[in-house]
């Protein structure tokens, strides 16, 4: 049975004076600001690549405590930071880069487990795998 989560966003105005906000369906975000000036300055709101940040930090450290468990072993503490990298791109913008950082203590483990666990799931955590999945849109202008 495949899960679906929701989330959505309003935008009103041009590109550098416009203003939105995003909503997710759990009431976490609930029209939560963004902009030009939080996503490519240091306005306040949040932004796009920080969402994908918190989100790829998350579903990495959910996923090597579950890999970590299948192994074997209980992480006694695990904590992930993401940094997502946005740079310019011809003439716009692109994602070019994710580092993760992870810190665990994970008692009995020896470092070559704990880096081929880790390692995999880099590759194989739900968001690692978004961020090269094929991206479908259903676009229609409304009257």
């Amino acid at each position: 049975m495949a899960m679906k989560r929701r989330a959505s966003a309003h935008w009103s105005g041009n590109l550098k004076d416009g203003k939105g906000q995003i909503s997710t369906e759990t009431g976490v975000l609930r029209d939560a600001p963004y902009g030009f000036r939080s996503r490519f300055e240091d306005g306040p709101g949040t932004n796009p690549e920080e969402l994908i940040a918190a989100a790829h930090a998350g579903c990495y450290t959910m996923a090597l405590a579950a890999a970590l468990g299948q192994a074997g072993f209980t992480a006694e503490r695990i904590e992930t930071n993401a940094v997502v990298t946005l740079d310019k791109d011809g003439e716009g913008f692109a994602i070019t880069a994710v580092t993760l950082t992870c810190r665990a203590k994970v008692p009995v483990i020896d470092t070559a487990a704990f880096d081929g666990i880790a390692q995999d799931t880099k590759r194989n955590c739900p968001v690692s795998k978004v961020l090269r999945a094929d991206i479908s849109l259903d676009a229609a202008l409304e009257g």
